[in-house]
């Protein structure tokens, strides 16, 4: 527990006040960002800057040339008050004076030093790369020593800390409880958005930034001999463009096929978000041989609890068509689903028009259910019927066995 001073000690509504070093600690580690307040020349100053806490210290990132910096280069440092404050929902009462929101704040009181040992320098750094995001320090060039020089850090000692927090619901008046008016907790988060890689990226986006799923949503590597399947992401846009510029590529396709690769980039969005949504797992598709980028496919509405997934949105250039590639993808993705997801079932849809499609379908092993009709939307806006195939897990070892004969070197295949 830190202890209380006259500077931490609350006067009023302290029931909403804590002391617990483990609890202020998790609040300063979530955050990204603080209010850093100092005075210069009598005057009040507040900077927004990063920081990071690393054991007992709270250190606070910032350049050599700001105000903070240059005073903290006196002998004494540097008193200064430091605030994180995590807005966990709006609460909207019946009265308009018992409106509120749900929060945890810290506020850090001390006096701060002007961090000049080069090492403890670059372990805060490392540091505060690392909680931007894990393993990023290993995953990126470390600073140079004119870059240290021009980056300036004060350590916080964490001693006179206090946290502030509110949790629950609307407190209205018992008379205001009849109003006609709707009352309660909208929840805010921060959350991550979809990677967007810098132009010239051409390297997958690390493990790192995409969220923790469970293992039905997660769109591991998958290697074969003829072909490799990598998470799906902007930096493979220009590439895919080039593989399925093809008008035969896109004859079946629901979606227009794109004109450009930022038409492509734009796709792709869709199936990132998509897959933020939890309703499908997009992967790229490379050519083992070579390294190019071929095609895409997909795990569409995977459903962990009912366990069964579509495999669909496959798309492969038309170079590469009966060359063992679409074959191996399906055994690949096959094997992922029964064996390791504990899938009982898988299906596909195609047009009905497509009869390419189908005998593929037919060949991995797959049963033909029926006809889903007026199900699919074509990019001219007319309705498609849909031919529906599926496979259960009690079929898989047999199918796997005809796919693995196909894929062998000296038979022919059929792709």
């Amino acid at each position: 527990m830190y202890p209380r001073t006259e500077r931490t000690t609350a006067t009023r509504m302290r029931d909403r006040m804590s002391y617990d070093e483990a609890t202020a600690h998790a609040v300063l580690d979530e955050a990204y960002h603080s209010a850093l307040s100092f005075v210069v020349d009598g005057e009040p100053r507040v900077l927004p800057t990063l920081h990071v806490r690393v054991g007992d210290t709270l250190y606070l990132h910032g350049s050599t040339g700001s105000r903070p910096l240059l005073a903290a280069r006196g002998g004494d440092g540097l008193a200064i008050c430091v605030a994180v404050t995590h807005i966990d929902g709006l609460v909207l009462a019946r009265a308009q004076f018992n409106h509120s929101a749900n929060y945890r704040s810290v506020v850090v009181h001390g006096t701060a030093r002007l961090v000049t040992d080069e090492q403890e320098k670059r372990d805060m750094l490392t540091a505060l790369v690392d909680k931007v995001a894990a393993g990023r320090s290993t995953d990126s060039r470390p600073p140079t020593r004119r870059e240290l020089a021009e980056t300036a850090v004060l350590a916080l000692p964490l001693r006179e800390v206090s946290v502030r927090t509110r949790v629950g619901g609307v407190n209205d008046e018992p008379a205001d409880l009849d109003l006609p008016y709707w009352a309660g907790v909208v929840p805010l988060r921060l959350t991550a958005g979809v990677p967007e890689p810098d132009a010239g990226v051409d390297v997958p986006v690390p493990a790192y930034l995409r969220p923790a799923r469970s293992p039905w949503l997660e769109p591991v590597v998958l290697r074969g001999a003829h072909v490799v399947l990598e998470p799906l992401d902007l930096s493979h846009a220009e590439e895919l463009y080039a593989a399925l510029d093809d008008p035969e590529v896109w004859r079946y396709v629901g979606s227009p096929r794109p004109t450009c690769a930022n038409e492509m980039a734009g796709l792709i969005r869709a199936a990132l978000a998509d897959h933020e949504r939890g309703v499908r797992v997009p992967w790229v598709q490379r050519s083992a041989a070579t390294g190019a980028v071929v095609g895409t496919t997909s795990y569409y509405q995977p459903d962990e609890g009912l366990r069964t997934m579509e495999i669909g949105f496959t798309q492969l250039g038309r170079a590469w068509w009966r060359t063992g590639i679409n074959t191996e993808a399906k055994l690949l993705l096959l094997t992922r689903a029964f064996e390791e997801l504990a899938a009982i079932r898988v299906t596909w849809q195609t047009s009905t028009l497509n009869e390419r499609s189908q005998r593929a379908i037919e060949r991995l092993g797959a049963t033909r259910e029926g006809t889903l009709r007026s199900n699919r939307r074509r990019a001219d806006g007319s309705w498609r019927d849909s031919a529906l195939y599926s496979m259960l897990a009690a079929e898989w070892p047999n199918a796997q066995l005809r796919l693995r004969e196909r894929l062998r070197p000296t038979a022919p295949v059929a792709s």
